[in-house]
């Protein structure tokens, strides 16, 4: 027994034909090399010619059109006959086709998206409620990194569907910023305190010249828009940085900025509580309080 199953193993192991599947190894192995040092020569030719979403694209393409005929050269030096593969390739392209319908929209969403370009990789872009740097575009799919280091995959055909903001597009971005003043102050000075400060802010450009209106009279405050323009690469620290001086330069100035008051009642009924404040040097005035402020 143990003999025959030894004569069949062997019958088996000596029936392979090892030349032609090592040549087939060889052969893909040879592919993927080629395929790498291909995409890595496209990338380097256009590199300087095309975007980096183009370049991405082109060296995908070429790396698997590479491995493609390598792998039915392999293929065709192992035996098989290509006309029986292309055959059941076509048959299973149908039968995957049918069964991934929502990837074959991201594919023709991602056509959409390459032949149309409204972002490139490193580009900072909005959809929907997402906001992130572009990392990656495939055929199925974006990839974005959030402010907050995340990584988002978004479908192509999400892209397709939904607006789309790009704060990379172009070279400057206007910065609007609201500030309230008291009714009792000069708005006419203001504004040129506020010309004054985007004058002195390094980070403000000249042109498009900054301007400010007033948008409104609030409930406790006047309010204006304080717009000026910095480059795109300087808008966090824009905001902030004339946000404190807008700060400084009204307190400077004695300029109110109003705020809202709250006033606590128990009731319908019953009059407001009287706060009291009480310092270290007055003996026993706790004592002295009604009950109702006695409560915490």
């Amino acid at each position: 027994m143990l003999d025959s199953l030894n004569t069949a193993l062997l019958d088996i192991w000596n029936g392979i034909a090892w030349g032609k599947w090592i040549g087939s190894l060889f052969l893909l192995v040879l592919g993927i090399v080629l395929a790498s040092l291909a995409a890595r020569s496209v990338s380097r030719v256009m590199a300087q010619r095309s975007s980096r979403h183009h370049v991405a694209m082109f060296r995908r393409l070429v790396f698997y059109v590479i491995v493609l005929l390598f792998g039915v050269a392999a293929l065709r030096e192992a035996g098989f006959s290509l006309e029986v593969v292309l055959g059941a390739a076509g048959i299973l392209t149908v039968a995957v086709g049918f069964a991934s319908q929502t990837s074959a929209s991201n594919m023709i969403s991602g056509l959409f998206l390459l032949v149309e370009k409204p972002f490139e990789i490193g580009d900072f872009i909005e959809v929907d409620t997402r906001v992130g740097e572009v990392v990656g575009i495939d055929m199925l799919s974006v990839k974005l990194r959030t402010p907050d280091n995340l990584y988002v995959r978004i479908p192509n055909e999400t892209l397709i569907k939904s607006p789309v903001v790009n704060r990379s597009r172009f070279p400057i971005r206007r910065l609007d910023l609201s500030v309230g003043i008291a009714y009792a102050e000069d708005v006419e000075k203001v504004e040129r305190l506020l010309l004054e400060l985007a004058g002195k802010n390094p980070v403000c450009l000249e042109e498009p010249r900054p301007f400010v209106l007033v948008t409104g009279f609030g409930p406790s405050s006047v309010d204006l828009q304080f717009s000026f323009w910095v480059p795109r690469d300087k808008v966090l620290e824009g905001r902030s940085r004339m946000m404190v001086a807008i700060k400084q330069a009204l307190d400077a100035e004695g300029i109110e900025i109003p705020f809202p008051h709250t006033s606590i009642y128990a009731g319908s009924h019953s009059e407001p509580f009287q706060v009291r404040l009480l310092g270290p040097d007055i003996p026993n005035a706790e004592k002295d309080l009604p009950d109702v402020e006695k409560r915490d």
